[in-house]
Formats: structure tokens, sequence, C-alpha cells
């Protein structure tokens, strides 16, 4: 009796887990602060969470294919800088940028596939170096120096004022709202977007034979090779979806905050791979998967928001996150021995 008691509250826990201590954290930040449990607070969290998630479900389809791409931050700033001084230094349109961008991370994408399927250097040392690259490159397209209306030309030899500017209509993409009522603030454009990915996501690898090609891939290489998949080209794709949807939450970063700063995208990368695989988790599913990533991410966004309502120090902050990671790393390997 005993022995099923604790089985049922180990199944319980690994498999609620995640979503009794998210109620928790709700039900305690909104007794201790008025503020938080609003509707504007809680779209605000989504918002601010809407660029993490992004990046982790790019994450997420690298673990799905038993990987790793820890170069996803450096490949979220390196759309900051790139936009932004496509924009500002050289006055290309807000459309071109984009689809720039979008290359450039599906480049950036092949080529770690590249290292990791062809030069068969392991995928954490692989995404490693990527990781270094680009933020060199980062560095090298602005000399250095952060972007913003009427800075300084870094590649003029008589250094003159840069004429360009971020116009309003890529601003929309971080700092739009829609839906907007007299009462209602409206509902930001970065929540769409990520819920958009999110649910795209899902479908496609829940609901779609490729999709069952992913998981078939990550979970045991040799067997889906002999069963006719070609593993080296969903792995190759699997590394391109994480750079393009790093360079999307980018793309909305940049659109957020109006200017580009060099290495803004570096501390997505603990979070994302802390919500990745805070998946393992959610509802006993024992696999990456999307809404347990989105649901890693509502997590740690939840848990930051009410830690600086409640004005607690930044620096202990990113200790707790640090925390959240080791946490996230438990209960992911405690369901796999679980499983086994």
């Amino acid at each position: 009796m005993k022995n099923n008691f604790k089985d049922l509250a180990t199944n319980f826990v690994l498999k609620y887990g995640v979503i009794v201590a998210l109620l928790i954290l709700i039900v305690v930040f909104s007794l201790t602060t008025r503020a938080f449990f609003t509707v504007d607070n809680l779209f605000d969290i989504l918002r601010a969470v809407s660029i993490l998630t992004i990046v982790a479900i790019g994450v997420t389809f690298s673990v799905v294919v038993n990987g790793m791409d820890v170069s996803v931050g450096a490949v979220t700033g390196l759309a900051v800088i790139l936009s932004t001084a496509l924009m500002v230094i050289w006055q290309i349109p807000w459309y071109w940028v984009i689809i720039i961008c979008l290359l450039a991370g599906a480049g950036i994408g092949l080529f770690n596939s590249l290292l990791i399927m062809r030069l068969r250097i392991p995928d954490l040392l692989a995404t490693l170096g990527t990781l270094y690259l680009v933020q060199g490159l980062q560095m090298w397209i602005t000399k250095g120096d952060a972007v913003y209306r009427g800075m300084t030309n870094p590649w003029s030899p008589i250094r003159e004022v840069t004429k360009g500017f971020i116009p309003k209509q890529f601003l929309v993409l971080g700092q739009g709202f829609v839906f907007k009522t007299e009462s209602f603030r409206g509902i930001p454009v970065p929540v769409i977007v990520m819920l958009f990915v999110a649910v795209i996501a899902w479908f496609f690898l829940d609901f779609t034979r490729y999709g069952r090609a992913f998981y078939a891939v990550g979970g045991n290489m040799e067997a889906a090779r002999l069963a006719g998949i070609p593993v080296r080209k969903y792995r190759t794709i699997a590394y391109m979806i994480s750079a393009l949807l790093a360079t999307l939450g980018g793309l909305v970063l940049a659109s957020r905050i109006g200017s580009g700063a060099v290495k803004a995208g570096d501390p997505y990368l603990l979070d994302a791979v802390a919500s990745t695989y805070f998946g393992f988790a959610v509802l006993g599913l024992r696999k990456p998967n999307v809404w347990g990533t989105f649901l890693g991410a509502v997590f740690v966004g939840v848990m930051l928001n009410g830690l600086t309502m409640l004005n607690v120090p930044w620096y202990i902050q990113d200790f707790i996150k640090g925390l959240v990671l080791v946490s996230a790393l438990g209960i992911s390997f405690a369901i796999k021995k679980e499983s086994r």
C-alpha cells in the first residue's frame, strides 16, 4: 500500500509538478502584490517571455533530434545588430532587412549542421564554436558600437553621422498592439507572433509524419536510418529551424528596444535551455515538446516578474534562474530514469 502511494505521488509530481509549481507561484505573487494578477500584467509577462519562447522552441527542435544548439543566444544577438545596422547605417528597407536576417540565420543553421554531420564534431562543441564566431561577427558589423539613430558611421572614413532610422513598420513587431478597445490596451504583437510560432511548431511535430520522423531520429538514429529516414537531412533541418527561430526572436527584440546592442541576445541562451528541459517534465511526456517549452518559458517569466515586483535584487534573480535550470535538468533526468 505504501509503495502504491509512493508510486502515485512520484508519478503525480513528475507529471504535474511544473504546472503545480507555476500555479503556486501565481497564487503567492498575487497575494503579495496587488498589481501582479491583472490583465495588463499577465499580457506583460507573455510579452516578456515571447522572445524567450520563440528562441526556446528553436532549441527544442535541436533537442528533438538528440542534439543541442548553444549558439542561439549569439544568433539572436546577431539579428539585433544586423537588422538595426542595415536600417540605420545602410538605409535598407525594413522588409528586405527581415529577409536578409532570416537568410543569415538559415545560413548559420546550415553551417552548424555541416560541422556536426560532415566534420562529425559533437553538437555541443560545434555550436559552441559557432557561438564565438557569431559573437565576433556582431562586433565586426559595427566595430563594437551600438546602433542608434544619429550614430557615427563606423565604416565611414570621415566618421559622418548616419542618416538612417528604424521605421515604425518594423517597430510594430516588438512594440505594437492589436484588438485595442477603450478599456483594453490590446494584445501585444510579440504575443501573437509567439503563439503563431508555438501552434505551427506543435502541429508540425505532433500531427505530421515529418514531425514523427524528427522524434524517430532523436529516439534512435540507427533505427531511423534503417527505417529509411534520411537522418542527416532531418538533423540539418532541425538546426536550421533552431537558427531561424533564434533570428526571429532577435528581430522581435530589436523592434522592442528600437536600437541595437552588442550581445543583446546572450541572456536568452540559459533561459531557453531551461525552458526546453522543463518540457520533459510537463504532463509526463518524457520528451522535448513545444507546449512544455512554452510552459517552461512562462514559468521563468512569472518568476522573474513576481520577483521584480517584490524588489528582489537582480543578482539574486540570476542566482534563482540558475537554480531553475538545475531543477529543470534534475526533473528531466529523473523522468528519464523513471521511464527505463
